[in-house]
């Protein structure tokens, strides 16, 4: 055999064993991917990132240099996708997956959400691919969080907070969603169909402070449908003393208490005094 032709056949069943063995071998990534889900208004918000850590780094202004678009994490950017329309610091952001780039800096942070979700890292970002930018305000944390870290804050139903944190320094912003028209039509839509949800649609009209007159008829039903319900009739209580009767709020109180307490729910007698105490005031 040639000597040149062997030994390039030795390399070559070398390699392909080496190769071989680094398929098989699986190590921690440095920098883990997370997915974090969250129902939101009337679907839901999911963001997929990378967390890098800090391993004794300075993270801003060093590693994380600023003014530069940064991925927000490691790898590729962070990804986030909103189940239905919203709005980012007053302006509209379409349902959909964007790319999701900061700027950091020292006394202000820029949001950049892209359209382009095919780059690796800031690699190629072009303001061009730009939906939307805005700004935010850092804090400084009286701690250091180790691994960069992407979370949900704050949410009423139709609002959402969304955070990053990294090393000491906290920044984030607000999503919110106009729900209450499409809520209304479904509450309108429901109640033509055989089985009315008059509890859920007198909930809605009474946490939102819509109708109170109409929130009172649905949740009447709903006790006649349900008479030994005292979450049901807790629920009536709150709306008679929203409306300012708080006769007819106490009396409503007091017999949803006595079928909590005989029912062993200790919870909503707890409400239930709550609600009467503030009635007597």
């Amino acid at each position: 055999m040639n000597l040149k032709k062997g030994l390039a056949s030795t390399f070559l069943a070398v390699a392909l064993t080496v190769s071989s063995y680094a398929q098989d071998l699986k190590l921690p990534a440095p920098s883990p991917t997370q997915t974090i889900s969250q129902d939101f208004a009337l679907s839901n918000i999911s963001i997929n990132y990378s967390r890098p850590s800090m391993k004794g780094r300075t993270i801003f202004g060093d590693l994380v240099p600023y003014g530069q678009v940064w991925r927000t994490g490691a790898n590729s950017p962070t990804k986030i996708k909103f189940g239905e329309d919203v709005s980012i610091d007053g302006k509209a952001v379409p349902a959909g997956e964007y790319a999701l780039y900061t700027i950091p800096g020292q006394s202000e942070w820029t949001f950049i959400l892209s359209k382009n979700l095919k780059l690796w890292g800031a690699m190629g970002y072009n303001q061009g691919d730009d939906l939307l930018r805005f700004t935010a305000k850092p804090q400084t944390l009286p701690f250091a969080v180790e691994s960069f870290t992407v979370m949900f804050g704050a949410q009423t139903s139709n609002t959402v907070d969304v955070q990053l944190l990294w090393s000491n320094v906290a920044v984030g912003f607000n999503v919110k969603a106009d729900i209450d028209n499409k809520i209304r039509a479904n509450v309108d839509a429901a109640m033509q169909g055989e089985k009315k949800p008059y509890f859920q649609a007198a909930s809605y009209y009474y946490e939102k402070g819509l109708d109170l007159n109409k929130a009172l008829t649905w949740v009447n039903e709903a006790v006649k449908a349900q008479p030994d319900a005292y979450y049901i009739e807790h629920l009536k209580a709150k709306i008679l003393l929203k409306k300012g009767d708080k006769k007819a709020a106490i009396a409503t109180a007091e017999s949803s208490m006595k079928k909590a307490e005989a029912q062993k729910n200790p919870d909503y007698v707890a409400l239930n005094k709550k609600l009467i105490a503030e009635a007597n005031r």
